[in-house]
């Protein structure tokens, strides 16, 4: 844990705080429109990133690594709480060589670079799916304050990529997003649990690392939200700091992404801020 001045404290006691980010969303001046509209709203959609023979490769690659013996019991592969449903499956672009080759197709390492404005490196990897009646909640947080606490990230300077290996609909747990809220930064209450990372990767009410229901209100108020949805192949970026949440899926429609996190080389991970050891490699790479 950090000792000094951090102007991203969280996990904090009593009453927690909704501060000013003092650092850009897009690093440099935003050249194109495409990067004005993500220095606004914290994201941007692009469509058919990945081809459509891209798309099913990836699918396949889902059954596979769920069956295959040699990673059985691994502990990359997160299970639905209540089930035996694949949650997540982390170091995506380790296991499988398709996936790595899908991300490249994407464009999001230099699309990550722009926004940045530096060089950049894989902080994290997963594959996020929600089979039909299983898929579970994921529920309202901002991923800096996790990777800031849990992992060392000095700054906001990270991005996501969500690239989607099915349609995405507003009935089957879609990625939601409050616009213009990565400009905030907000405190959450708590002190990490050792070893948090085994509870709060597979639950759906997460206690720590996510605001109150009262500043889930307000900034609703303040920012609304957008339902991303869009076709698979196609692909949404968006800043560590917005404040996002999917619901569950209990259509018969499954939901599956690739989710790839892409840090400035000038962005490496320290100590933990908010917590009292690193966590594993597979959540948080140090470049």
């Amino acid at each position: 844990m950090r000792a000094g001045i951090d102007q991203y404290a969280t996990r904090v006691e009593g009453q927690p705080e909704i501060r000013d980010r003092t650092d850009p969303c897009v690093w440099g001046l935003p050249s194109t429109p495409e990067l004005e509209g993500f220095a606004e709203r914290g994201y941007l959609q692009r469509d058919g990133v990945i081809s459509s023979a891209t798309v099913e490769a990836c699918l396949a690659e889902i059954d596979r690594i769920q069956v295959d013996p040699r990673l059985k019991g691994d502990e990359r592969i997160i299970r639905e709480e209540r089930g035996t449903a694949v949650r997540s499956i982390f170091d995506i672009d380790v296991l499988s060589t398709v996936v790595r080759e899908a991300i490249s197709e994407s464009g999001a390492e230099e699309l990550a670079r722009q926004i940045l404005g530096s060089e950049v490196y894989i902080h994290q990897s997963r594959l996020n799916y929600k089979p039909g009646f299983q898929g579970g909640a994921f529920y309202w947080h901002s991923d800096f304050e996790t990777w800031h606490a849990e992992d060392g990230m000095p700054t906001p300077r990270a991005v996501s990529a969500s690239i989607a290996l099915t349609r995405n609909e507003a009935y089957n747990g879609p990625l939601m997003i409050m616009p213009g809220s990565q400009r905030l930064f907000v405190q959450c209450v708590g002190k990490t649990p050792a070893n948090y990372h085994r509870r709060s990767l597979v639950t759906t009410t997460p206690q720590i690392g996510v605001p109150s229901e009262d500043v889930v209100t307000e900034m609703w108020n303040s920012f609304g939200v957008d339902m991303l949805t869009g076709p698979a192949g196609s692909m949404t970026m968006f800043d560590s700091n917005v404040m996002h949440a999917s619901g569950g899926n209990i259509t018969p429609i499954p939901r599956a992404n690739i989710f790839v996190v892409f840090n400035s080389v000038q962005n490496r991970l320290g100590q933990p801020f908010a917590a009292g050891a690193t966590r594993p490699p597979y959540l948080a790479r140090r470049g």
